[in-house]
């Protein structure tokens, strides 16, 4: 039986400008854009899709035509969608980067006001149906409230992505809850106090949580669980485009969690996952099932 995971979390329509040579600031650029579905929460979902588990996916859409296309694409993948709300007369959410002519990110603009409305008195009626999952996983566009009511209220392991720093202060005061973490090196400081990955990752631990994975970029990941931490290497990849990468790693992490893999190979797996992205020109590849076959060896 397939196993089975409910992400709770942000969905909307990423518009990206990768330009064709060097970026000129204060210029029109010569380049190619962009439109695909996104979001933190939904790219988990897509990849945990890709990876064979039954995924729903509890977030919210406007009615508008982001919205439409939005619910539509998640329905084709095979995503459940029954526990996503629609906001009539409300704009879905928007999100806009701009990468340099290598692939990676210079820039990017979050217009995610909508998530306010995915606040615990809508949760509330949903926990039973989570609580039926495998494991949940959370992202930091949330509200507050709603992690916490989440951190509180579920009895499955669960796992978090704090998406970015200004929205890592949300899981501090509910550490202790996750089964892991999956935090960049600079929201990792944001959720410790410390600066240095090593005694980030030892704070974090102490604070309760079972697991965390600090992504260091070129730097590879740092991994810790108890009193163990241990660091893998970044893999050799000719990055192509690192949109996606981080919630890829994340989406492994899950994966490893549900199939019962240990700390070192969880670690492979998201290093394996977020190598596969950073490779594609897509958001979300299909490349991923057979990057991660290598972590269950």
């Amino acid at each position: 039986m397939k196993k089975r995971v409910a992400v709770i979390g942000g969905i909307n329509m990423d518009i990206g400008g990768s330009p064709a040579r060097p970026l000129v600031l204060r210029d029109s650029n010569p380049g190619r854009v962009s439109l695909r579905p996104g979001g933190v929460g939904r790219n988990i979902a897509h990849n945990l899709c890709l990876l064979g588990l039954e995924v729903s996916l509890i977030t919210v859409l406007g009615t508008d035509v982001y919205g439409e296309a939005l619910l539509k694409s998640c329905e084709a993948l095979g995503l459940d969608m029954s526990m996503a709300l629609r906001m009539p007369g409300e704009r879905s959410s928007v999100y806009l980067y701009v990468t340099d002519a290598g692939g990676d990110m210079l820039l990017g603009l979050s217009d995610m006001e909508l998530m306010d409305r995915l606040t615990p008195e809508r949760l509330s009626p949903l926990l039973d149906r989570i609580n039926r999952a495998d494991a949940a996983v959370l992202d930091g566009n949330l509200p507050e409230a709603s992690i916490r009511c989440l951190a509180e209220s579920c009895r499955v392991p669960l796992y978090a992505d704090p998406v970015s720093t200004a929205k890592a202060e949300k899981l501090k005061g509910v550490l202790g809850r996750f089964r892991a973490l999956k935090p960049n090196a600079l929201e990792a400081e944001v959720l410790s106090g410390e600066k240095d990955p090593n005694r980030a990752a030892a704070a974090i631990l102490a604070a309760g949580a079972e697991r965390v994975f600090i992504s260091l970029g070129a730097g590879g990941l740092l991994a810790g669980e108890g009193d163990r931490l241990l660091r893998l290497p970044c893999l050799d990849t000719r990055v192509v485009n690192t949109n996606g990468a981080g919630d890829a790693a994340t989406a492994a992490l899950v994966w490893a969690g549900v199939q019962g893999l240990d700390l070192a190979r969880s670690a492979r797996a998201a290093l394996l996952a977020g190598a596969a992205v950073a490779g594609s020109p897509e958001t979300n590849t299909p490349l991923i099932r057979a990057a991660l076959r290598a972590a269950e060896e």
